[in-house]
């Protein structure tokens, strides 16, 4: 079974705390059993929330057993990390542990040297303290959540959902982990960033009725075996090529081709998972001009070939449909 320590710091936000504990502890798999052993930590046994006390079972030798540690956000971004953490943090990298922060619990896990080099996210209200105080980091305040193998880090509160169902996709498949997502209420993946939400001095006018993308996005999917250009994709928007790029970039953080290729990518991972199909009929269903391509692709996209996608995550008793 895979561990999960999540670390609880004095000031710890209680959101971000309970969300990985209620994500992981409920989290199934499909005969029943639990996929994660979850464990709430401090370095003393008592942690101050600043609205409560919490009391933990668990101590930071917690953390060197984990499979995964998660660090919940803190409210007080300028809070010294304690060497005891810090160190306990960097023994558990060294040997390979996964480590996620949620929100603002970035800060503490850049304090420990782990991110320098790397890229990374956090509450967007909190980016530019973030990328002022550890400039060795590049700050993306535009993205859900960032995953660079062994570190990740998440935007505010609810991309920290995100984060947590994105790990159990990246341990149990993403079939499984489309569970967890209708226990939270939640799409497995949300398309565009936090750049959505962010508040700016000049904020435009609302976007006229119908401007969404959302029919679309749903026309998209519904076609992705199709052989489709953008302008292909701009003649059904209704668009020039220009706004609809640029409306793409508003809405969705990205561009209509990489949407596209991020949406096949997934459905061949959901048929990889339930299905015998060969590699190049699948790569022919999403829309892949050849196998080749959708190999290329896929490796790019998941980290891994289809072929060891399918190793990890298929099932024996899949249909050769």
């Amino acid at each position: 079974m895979h561990t999960v320590a999540i670390l609880a710091l004095d000031g710890v936000i209680p959101f971000d705390l309970s969300t990985p504990i209620e994500v992981f502890t409920r989290f199934r798999l499909p005969d029943g059993r639990p996929g994660y052993q979850v464990r709430v930590c401090a370095e003393h046994e008592e942690v101050d929330t600043g609205t409560f006390t919490l009391r933990v079972r668990w101590g930071l030798e917690a953390l060197q057993d984990a499979d995964t540690i998660v660090v919940p956000g803190i409210a007080e971004l300028r809070a010294p990390l304690p060497d005891a953490v810090a160190d306990a943090l960097r023994a558990a990298a060294a040997n390979g542990t996964r480590i996620a922060s949620i929100c603002t619990g970035t800060f503490p896990l850049a304090a420990t040297g782990l991110l320098d080099g790397l890229r990374a996210t956090t509450h967007w209200l909190a980016a530019d303290q973030l990328a002022a105080a550890y400039p060795a980091i590049e700050v993306d305040p535009n993205v859900l959540y960032v995953d660079n193998g062994q570190f990740l880090t998440s935007a505010g509160a609810a991309a920290g959902l995100d984060l947590c169902l994105h790990l159990i996709r990246k341990d149990y498949g993403s079939a499984v982990a489309a569970h967890a997502a209708r226990l939270s209420v939640m799409p497995l993946e949300r398309e565009g960033g936090q750049a959505q939400f962010i508040v700016h001095d000049h904020v435009p006018a609302p976007a006229p009725q119908g401007a969404t993308l959302d029919p679309l996005l749903t026309w998209l999917r519904d076609n992705l075996g199709r052989d489709l250009t953008l302008p292909d994709i701009a003649a059904e928007a209704g668009l020039s090529t220009r706004t609809l790029i640029r409306r793409f970039r508003e809405q969705t953080g990205t561009t209509p081709l990489q949407w596209l290729h991020r949406a096949r990518v997934r459905r061949a991972q959901h048929l990889l998972e339930t299905t015998q199909h060969s590699v190049e009929r699948i790569a022919g269903q999403v829309g892949f001009g050849s196998a080749t391509a959708f190999r290329d692709r896929f490796k790019r996209t998941a980290g891994v070939s289809p072929q060891t996608y399918r190793r990890s995550f298929g099932s024996a008793g899949a249909p050769h449909r």
